[in-house]
């Protein structure tokens, strides 16, 4: 069994590594340099885990898929969606990539974690008491999961009719999101060109030219840049002040 993941600040990568602690799995960043189409090939079973995006997976984990979607045919699937809110169909919403290949779900599952969004005054980073109890929560039920699935006890979490109705309401404009948020990273004058956020960038969309950092139009919010920012000098999407970072869940 192999579990593939994309994280953008820590969360899913927290639910992916609890996931391999419980149950005796291969634990691989999508953003590694493997061959991952052999890696998929040798497995029977593959998970995959990810921070969900107003009931869409993000665009880099699409990309991924789509790219060794062949070698995914008949496999037995797991999936596990990070999220904030209710997302409705979070985990259902990887479904929409295999339209023409058949895949077995075995396991849907959803996991709260704390929020990553660092510059939207109305919705701030939790306080450490809180995100220590998302992780709690979260390693409680991890551990429930692994027990299921160990037992051939199958969930689907976001596949009924009613999550599919609140994924809608949600997902119906973020195509259109997600296109205008390619361009709005905006890099401060406080800027000191350490380029830490063009080195960690998973989509290389950030790049030091001409003494300065520059966007290259393909940004996925996964707010890793604005977070890990020592001098709180780059934002995406709100271009708001930027008041608390979030560290990601191993710091807490």
């Amino acid at each position: 069994m192999m579990i593939l993941y994309f994280s953008g600040t820590g969360n899913s990568k927290f639910i992916a590594e609890l996931f391999c602690k419980y149950i005796d799995a291969k634990c691989y960043s999508i953003e590694e340099t493997a061959d991952f189409s052999n890696l998929i090939s040798c497995e029977d079973c593959i998970g995959f885990c990810y921070p969900i995006y107003a009931s869409r997976v993000p665009r880099i984990m699409r990309k991924f898929v789509l790219k060794h979607i062949e070698y995914l045919e008949n496999k037995k699937i797991i999936i596990f969606c990070t999220q904030v809110l209710f997302s409705g169909d979070g985990a259902r919403a990887f479904m929409d990539i295999f339209s023409n290949v058949s895949i077995d779900v075995i396991y849907a599952e959803h996991f709260f974690m704390p929020t990553n969004v660092c510059n939207l005054s109305i919705w701030p980073i939790p306080n450490e008491s809180k995100i220590k109890n998302y992780i709690v929560k979260a390693e409680k039920k991890m551990k429930k999961v692994c027990q299921n699935i160990k037992n051939d006890i199958t969930v689907k979490r976001g596949f009924n009719i009613i999550s599919r109705i609140l994924g809608l309401s949600q997902g119906l404009f973020f195509p259109a999101i997600e296109k205008y948020a390619l361009n709005r990273v905006m890099i401060n004058d406080n800027c000191i060109k350490c380029k830490l956020c063009s080195s960690i960038c998973p989509m290389n969309n950030l790049e030091f030219q001409g003494e300065k950092i520059v966007h290259k139009s393909n940004c996925t919010i996964c707010y890793r840049c604005i977070n890990k920012c020592p001098q709180k000098a780059i934002n995406v999407f709100f271009l708001w002040k930027i008041n608390k970072q979030y560290k990601g869940p191993e710091n807490y």
